[in-house]
């Protein structure tokens, strides 16, 4: 078993008094002798919780009924973390980068991070990659890193920062990510000069949706950095037509990302082919429009002049990676999942070992019944009507492992608002193909929301599915799949 050392007083001191509405008995302890496994969501927690058994002392941050995508950490949850033997986290960029911060930076030197869906692959699970759609009239441009950084780089290289350190043209240069109730973040603005505080941050392997303000017609170039810590590993400039005629091999539409090559260490333009472009993006005289008086906007300029805008193809910040990481919709690759918390327990607890492997073995068996199950069940919808209709791009795996076709979704994620396009793209899906059926997440259900609505206009029922957390009848990772694979089949057969 892992012995500890003492964390910083003032960090526990602080977080002790939130913690004291739970029992001690339950939360992390440094001197108990009791091994401290803790888990991002609710989901790890059930399934950690089947393997450690009565051995290990299994918390999770998140309670039963919170989103992955947006919870943020508090001081109880710092407390759980600095006393943790081992942390469990699906990431893949599931759970919120506040969330993650707090796991990294909490975690003393000797108790490990295991992120379980980026290991699982070794452990025969599936990995699915994300697909986005390209077709806009205007290009989208976000912000990527492709590559990886060393597993056991220090805190402060463990991300990569895409640092303006020049402008040229006409006018001024802004580059914000719009939050899903309309808030802008600015992350880059030459209106004042640019700094080291002119940057957009990623960690290795994932990309973010961005809008890009311009103040006058002209050509532009942004000059970068790519920075990993302090050192400058590529650089590179980005050049944009706006308004004007923008030349030959100009990026006019379609999926674009400002990439960074972590392999080839190449800064440019690079589309999903994962070629750079060698002309400019161009932003078309139709994109201008009148900055909107909310004062957040005002970095764009005075409010009722115009400006050039680039918008986010999606509203609402949120960074992914090149994976989906819902791989637990797979029962198989819940599977997966059982044997790396197998392992890493009996890591942490070499005298454990032979507890964790039974305790494993058992709920594996389980799990394989679980698999048979929801095969035989989705098996008895017609195949005509096994079309998945839902709220966000989280059941690519449900769809794979049991022969279900993702016919459309409201938005890429629960942390966007759909756009136009995206309305009616999802009306002629659910028309075209006489959907009977479309499924929200239960705390969805409870409030008005475009798919309900959509829904209703068109006449189509409307059922539950569980997607990233429990709810009161929903209590374990069985119960969930269970109730899944019985909703889907009662509605759509």
């Amino acid at each position: 078993m892992i012995r500890r050392l003492t964390a910083g007083a003032a960090l526990i001191a602080t977080a002790t008094a939130l913690a004291s509405c739970a029992s001690a008995a339950d939360l992390p302890q440094r001197d108990d002798g009791i091994t401290d496994v803790v888990t991002t969501t609710p989901i790890i927690y059930d399934l950690a919780k089947n393997v450690a058994g009565d051995r290990a002392r299994v918390t999770s941050l998140m309670p039963p009924q919170a989103d992955p995508h947006t919870y943020e950490p508090g001081l109880r949850d710092i407390r759980s973390v600095a006393n943790a033997d081992v942390v469990f986290a699906n990431h893949l960029l599931l759970e919120d980068q506040a969330l993650m911060g707090t796991v990294d930076n909490a975690t003393l030197p000797q108790a490990k991070v295991v992120r379980i869906a980026e290991n699982a692959e070794q452990y025969g699970a599936t990995l699915i990659p994300l697909v986005e759609d390209v077709t806009l009239d205007t290009p989208w441009l976000g912000a990527r890193v492709s590559g990886d950084l060393p597993a056991d780089a220090p805190k402060d290289r463990r991300y990569v920062d895409l640092v303006a350190t020049k402008v040229d043209g006409p006018g001024n240069l802004s580059a914000f990510v719009t939050g899903a109730f309309g808030q802008p973040q600015l992350q880059i603005d030459s209106s004042d000069g640019v700094n080291d505080r002119d940057l957009i941050r990623l960690p290795p392997n994932a990309h973010t949706h961005m809008s890009w303000g311009f103040t006058a017609p002209g050509r532009y170039q942004l000059h970068l950095d790519a920075r990993v810590g302090e050192d400058t590993i590529a650089s590179g400039v980005v050049d944009f037509a706006v308004g004007v005629d923008p030349g030959p091999n100009a990026v006019r539409e379609g999926h674009y990302d400002i990439a960074i090559d972590l392999d080839a260490l190449k800064l440019g333009v690079q589309g999903d082919a994962k070629s750079f472009a060698t002309g400019a993006v161009e932003v078309p005289a139709r994109t201008l429009q009148q900055i909107p008086p909310d004062p957040q906007y005002r970095f764009l300029g005075t409010r009722g002049n115009e400006v050039y805008l680039l918008p986010q193809a999606v509203l609402g910040k949120h960074v992914h990676g090149e994976i989906d990481p819902h791989l637990w919709h797979d029962a198989d690759n819940a599977r997966a999942y059982v044997r790396v918390i197998r392992d890493e327990l009996s890591a942490a607890d070499p005298a454990g070992a032979a507890e964790y492997q039974a305790n494993a073995e058992a709920y594996l068996a389980k799990l394989a019944e679980l698999d048979a199950f929801y095969q035989r069940t989705i098996d008895e919808i017609p195949p005509e009507r096994r079309h998945l209709v839902t709220t966000h791009d989280g059941y690519g795996y449900l769809a794979k492992a049991y022969g279900l076709d993702v016919a459309g979704f409201v938005s890429p994620n629960p942390a966007v608002e759909p756009s136009t396009r995206d309305l009616i793209a999802l009306t002629r899906t659910l028309e075209g193909l006489k959907v009977p059926a479309v499924f929200l997440e239960p705390q969805q259900a409870a409030r008005p929301s475009t798919l309900s609505q959509l829904a209703g206009d068109l006449g189509v029922q409307i059922c539950t599915i569980h997607g990233d957390m429990f709810t009161e009848d929903v209590t374990t990772y069985i119960d969930l799949m269970t109730a899944n694979a019985q909703e889907i089949k009662d509605c759509l057969s």
